[in-house]
Order: structure tokens, then sequence, then C-alpha cells
């Protein structure tokens, strides 16, 4: 073992960020690996909700007193990722007055700080409240960004001296005389996936210590290494409208179910959730049924719900886990609590611990408990920093004000980048003059896709994670095409190609379960726009286009005469084309 430990991190969502960040700061060294982009998994695919422990405060109280006390960490140390929205948990009439009470005094019991409001009053809150909502209860809810979150510790572990690899999938993991010893890695190799200059290839990665942070994959990571990690998957759907209905989070006041959360979240609001398990985190059947049941089932709380436009819909694996002597039949029963699983001690092989279960809420929690076991390990001292230092960006957020004197920063589109950007506002808009907006929807400026692509690469999946390009109401469709061209002429038009072609299909995975009505018609719109002015449909093919018959502007008498390039002269009837 070298003097100072290898720790290598599998998975690259809130957790395993969490994780790196944590070990680094405390002298570790660190390499992260992750299959995909970062938050690729479980953490990219949530509403967004920074929980105040109120969903929970009836079923998991245990979770509920964690949620709450890392809500208030969150705010802290990663300010520049939350948005204080609040959150209500809203009664109507046909919901029974007896839940209301035990929400209430279950809040309590756990610390959460609470106000009971009458309708009237939590429709001066959110006027687009149904109006025979008569009571609802005030809790600390927020949003978050889990997109900002990952990338900003994952910069920090860099900072601390990390290795953070995207695009590299463990394919075994090593184990000689009874102990993990290390991982085999595949790099993806292909078009945008070389980050931070690691060759394509398979790499064998030698480790004093493996921490599993796969979520929902953790069991798969067991099984290479020869042990059993009872994960149950369980699959929740999600809904994006074109606008923010509410500013608050609105919860429904009822006892577990599907569909009953809505998320403020930048400029649109998600629809959440459905609950049901499933065999395999990337394999169930894609009905799209859910949509409908959001929509119809939520507009009972806002509902202008029905007549909003609905631009996409995505689904997430929630890593829930509970020993197996527990045995619940139903998800919603399961604990949201984590695990650490110590397979020296479990499963008698040393050199890998597990962390399962948990939410993003929890995820610095979760780090700082597997951290402190991996330094107990090794004899190391140093404690965890995490919870008082601010992550990058949050650093001195007073510097938004100063950054927005200095830059002009008065329009949305200035102020929207220094909440997304926080204290490196002033470093990131400096670097470009003139600075034009790329992404209207999103209001993302050319200084931050640029910023974005020196940390990507050409990855522009891992670009629009950074910055929210092409995830507003038009998911790509008049901005797609500027983002890519950020890319020339640094790099050659087929990668710029390539790269642009992989953005419009993840966009595409999330439109196709919502087209119906007006988004049917913007979806036509967004394919006509990108097939008739960048050719994506590619048709005709080159090899089969007379290009030089074109270029003549010639035409057989007998279908009439064209010159000038293809323009039509009068005919006999007099008329003209191509003048109108």
């Amino acid at each position: 073992m070298a003097s100072v430990p290898h720790i290598t991190v599998v998975g690259g969502g809130s957790t395993g960020t969490g994780i790196a960040r944590d070990l680094a700061m405390r002298g570790l060294d660190v390499t992260l690996v992750e299959k995909g982009n970062l938050t690729h998994g479980t953490t990219g695919r949530m509403h967004g909700l920074l929980h105040s422990g109120g969903r929970y405060a009836v079923s998991d109280q245990k979770s509920a007193r964690e949620c709450v006390e890392e809500n208030y960490v969150l705010r802290e140390v990663a300010t520049h990722c939350v948005e204080e929205t609040g959150g209500l948990f809203v009664k109507r009439p046909e919901d029974a007055e007896e839940y209301f009470e035990e929400k209430l005094q279950g809040c309590r019991d756990c610390d959460i700080p609470v106000e009971v409001l009458s309708g009237a009053e939590a429709r001066e809150m959110e006027p687009h409240l149904a109006e025979d909502v008569d009571r609802a209860i005030w809790v600390p809810d927020a949003a978050i960004d889990p997109f900002r979150l990952c990338v900003s510790n994952a910069l920090d572990a860099e900072r601390h001296g990390a290795r953070v690899e995207t695009h590299a999938e463990v394919t075994d993991v090593l184990v000689e005389g009874g102990e993990v010893t290390g991982l085999e890695v595949r790099h993806d190799s292909g078009p945008g996936k070389r980050v931070h200059g690691s060759p394509g290839g398979t790499e064998r990665i030698e480790t004093d210590h493996v921490v599993n942070a796969t979520g929902a994959w953790a069991g798969r990571i067991g099984d290479l290494a020869g042990v059993d990690i009872e994960v149950r998957p369980s699959k929740g759907v999600m809904t994006v409208m074109n606008t923010r209905q509410v500013d608050t989070v609105v919860n429904r006041c009822r006892p577990k179910g599907d569909a009953d959360i809505i998320v403020p979240h930048e400029t649109a609001c998600i629809l959440g959730t459905t609950d049901e398990e499933v065999s395999d985190p990337e394999d169930y059947p894609e009905e799209g049924w859910e949509v409908d049941l959001m929509i119809d089932e939520l507009s009972e709380l806002v509902p202008m719900l029905q007549e909003a436009r609905t631009i996409r819909s995505f689904w997430g694996v929630r890593p829930l886990y509970e020993p197996p002597e527990v045995g619940s039949e139903d998800p919603t029963d399961i604990t949201r609590d984590f695990f650490l699983l110590d397979h020296e001690e479990r499963d008698d092989l040393p050199g890998m611990t597990s962390i399962v279960g948990g939410k993003l809420t929890t995820y610095r929690l979760m780090a700082e408990s597997i951290s402190d076991h991996v330094c107990a390990q090794f004899g190391t001292t140093t404690t965890c920093r995490t919870a008082d230092e601010p992550l990058p960006g949050s650093e001195d957020f007073t510097v938004l004000a100063d950054a927005m004197k200095r830059f002009g920063l008065r329009s949305p589109v200035a102020r929207r980048s220094s909440q997304r950007l926080g204290s490196r506002t002033e470093s990131v808009l400096s670097r470009c003059d003139p600075n034009p907006v790329l992404c209207p929807c999103e209001a993302v400026s050319r200084a931050e896709v640029r910023d974005a692509i020196d940390q990507a690469g050409t990855d522009l999946n891992a670009v629009r994670l950074r910055t929210r390009a092409s995830m507003g109401n038009c998911q790509g469709g008049f901005c797609s095409h500027r983002i890519a061209g950020e890319l020339h002429p640094t790099h050659d038009e087929p990668t710029v190609d390539d790269a642009l072609t992989e953005l419009v299909e993840e966009r595409w995975k999330g439109e196709r379960h919502a087209l119906w009505g007006e988004q049917l018609s913007q979806a036509a719109l967004k394919y006509t726009l990108q097939a008739t002015t960048m050719n994506r449909d590619a048709d005709p093919v080159d090899d089969d286009v007379d290009w030089g018959a074109f270029d003549a502007g010639e035409r057989s008498a007998a279908d009439g005469a064209v010159t000038d390039g293809g323009r039509r002269d009068e005919g006999s009837d007099g008329g003209t084309t191509g003048g109108d």
C-alpha cells in the first residue's frame, strides 16, 4: 500500500461525486469512474426536490430528520444550486382530515418547521391552486439543480487532486487472494467522450479500496466482485411542463400514491411521480401512460395544468435497499434511508465498500459516512469539512451583486447566468466579448457554453448538463446547432456533426411520449427545422443525386423552361412562379 491510500469511487452521481470530494479534501488519492456523463443514472433523473423531510414525516421519520438537517446544510454550502421555493402540502375536501393532522404532527416530531394555512392563504401564496383546496401545511422544501451540484462536487474533487473519468465503464472487479485489488475499466473513445484525455481501450486501475456508489446499479458491481447486493430498483416517471405553473413546491396531503407533487424548476415545472419496482434499472416497458396520469391527478390541485403544454417525460430508478429479512412487497414501504455495506465484515471480502439507498438530499451525509469508514480502514484521522466549506460557485455569493454591476447584468438572461454560475460569474462571463445568447429558452450565453466545453470536451450532452442549454421549451430545436457551432474550428466537421447528432437524439428520447396537441405541432416544427436547414434526416443520400443537374438549372422543354439557376420563365398562361 502506498503511503497515501488510493481510493477508487465507482459512480458519478451525487453520492459518488460527494464521496470523491470528501476523500480528496481529507488528503487521500482519489479516482472516480463513471460509465456515462456525470449524473448519468438516478441523480440526473430526479424531480429536483430538496426535501424538507415532510414527505417522510409520517412513514419514515429517520429519513425525514436526515432530510431536514441536510436541507439547511446544502442551502449554505451549495447556494448556487438551490432555489428556496418553500413547499405546501395541500388538502382537498375529499382528503382525510386525520391524515392532515398526522402529517402536521409528524413534521413537528421531526423538527421540520411548519405553518398551517387556510385555503385562502395558500391561494394567496399560489394563485393557481384549485378553489376547493381548504387547508395547507407550509414546509421548507426547495428546488435543487442536480447537474450543477454534481459538477461542482467533481470540480472541487479535482481541485483537491482527484482524477475524474467519465465514459469509463467498470468491466471487472479484480480480486486477488480473496481481496479486491482494483478494477478493469473500458474507456469510450467515441466522438466527444474524452473529457480528461484518457485513451480509449481498457485500463487496469490498481487501488487500495473500492467504493461502490452506483446506486441502482450497485448489484452489478457486486456481481463482478462475487457478492450479493440486494438493491430493489423502483421506477419513477416525471413529466416536464412548458412553464412554471407554480413557484412553490406543491404536494398532495394524502397517504402514499402516484402523481402527488409539482416541483418548480428553473423555467419549468416537473410533475411526479410513480413508484413501480423493476428488475432491471435500464429495462422496462415504456408505454407512456404515466403522462396522462400526472396531468389528470395533479390538475385537481392546479387546474391550469389541463391546458398546459407537456414538453417531455423522463424516468429515474430509485436505488432502494432494505435488509433481505424485511421483505417489503410494496416499494413505497421500503425505507428511504441509506445503508453502508462493509463487504469485509459482511462477505469476507476486504477492499470494497458499497453505499446504497438514500436520497439526493442526504448525499453529503452519505458521503461523510462512507468517507469516515474508509479513512478508518487506513488510520486516517482527518475530519470531514464538506458541511462547512462551500462548493465552487458558492464560496462568496455576494459576488453576484458585484458582477451584475460590473457587467451591467440587468436582463433576465444575465440574471439567470449569474444564478447558475454563482461566484464564478465574473471569471466566466468576462471571457467572451461579444457574448450572445445561444439558448434563448434557458438564457445560456456563449461564455457559459465555452466554459462548459472546456470542462466537457465535445460531449454536448455534458455541456447541456452543465448549462441547461437545449433543456427549455424548444428542446434544442432553435439552439442545438448554435451550441455545436462553438466546437468549430477547434474540431473538424465530422466530430461536430457526431456531437450534434448525439445531443439531438438524447433530447428526442424524452419527447416521444408527449406527442399530442400543441406539443405534437412543436415537435413537427422542430423536425422540419432540423431536417430542412441542417439536413438532419440525411435525405437524399449524396451518391444518389446528380448535383450538377441542379447547379445547371436546365430542364427539358416538355417540363417547362427553366433558366437562371432554376427560376421558371413566364409560361403560356402568362403567369410566373418564383416571384410571389
